[in-house]
């Protein structure tokens, strides 16, 4: 059998890392994110580690063919039958190329999930939560505690959560992912989760959705 995987697509500040993370907990799903992959790379001594560390050091963003290149590492090391949540990737269709190329080639299929939410809600959770500075889970605002309730991290906002960041990062959401979002749900690849409630409601239909469409 095949491995189904699955890719969240959202809006920054629609909840869809704090949903990956319940989904591959509960499902035993492996979680891919871009940037927590970045810095693991940071603490290996490998050509791959190397490469990544390199073009950061210089200040340049991480090109398209070395992100599939970490992609390609990922996928080569999992368990056989393993599934694996994608978090926010692929961002543009060049990458969404390049990344059904790679599933493909090693006979994996996915599905996608969009958590929609607007993006006045998106704002408003953006420019109050908080995040833990050691595991990286998210807070929201009414979350009272100053520490991580996982690991006992400080909590803090992060420096690009202000209100101009966010609108480029929003911008950027709909310019470049968005015709990916629009291409898979004209190939019946894309499931449309509504994300406007409080993420416990919505955590609970989402394992629905994984255990009536993806397992």
């Amino acid at each position: 059998m095949n491995d189904m995987d699955i890719v969240l697509f959202g809006i920054q500040g629609s909840g869809k890392g704090t949903l990956g993370r319940a989904v591959s907990e509960k499902y035993g799903f492996e979680y891919f994110e871009t940037g927590a992959e970045l810095r693991k790379l940071s603490h290996e001594d490998s050509d791959l580690a190397r490469k990544v560390k390199e073009i950061v050091e210089a200040g340049h963003l991480v090109p398209n063919e070395v992100v599939m290149e970490i992609v390609e590492a990922f996928v080569d090391k999992l368990p056989e039958g393993r599934s694996v949540v994608f978090d926010g990737l692929p961002r543009k269709q060049e990458q969404a190329d390049t990344f059904e190329a790679l599933l493909k080639n090693r006979k994996r299929e996915f599905m996608g999930i969009l958590v929609e939410v607007p993006e006045e809600i998106a704002l408003r959770r953006l420019t109050t939560r908080r995040i833990c500075s050691r595991c990286k889970e998210v807070y929201p605002a009414d979350y009272a505690k100053d520490k991580c309730q996982k690991c006992g991290g400080e909590l803090v906002t992060r420096s690009d959560d202000n209100p101009e960041s966010i609108k480029t990062r929003i911008k950027a959401y709909f310019d470049e992912t968005m015709p990916v979002i629009e291409r898979y749900k004209k190939e019946n690849k894309m499931i449309v989760l509504d994300g406007k409630p409080v993420i416990p409601e919505v955590v609970k239909v989402i394992f629905e959705i994984v255990e009536k469409q993806i397992l």
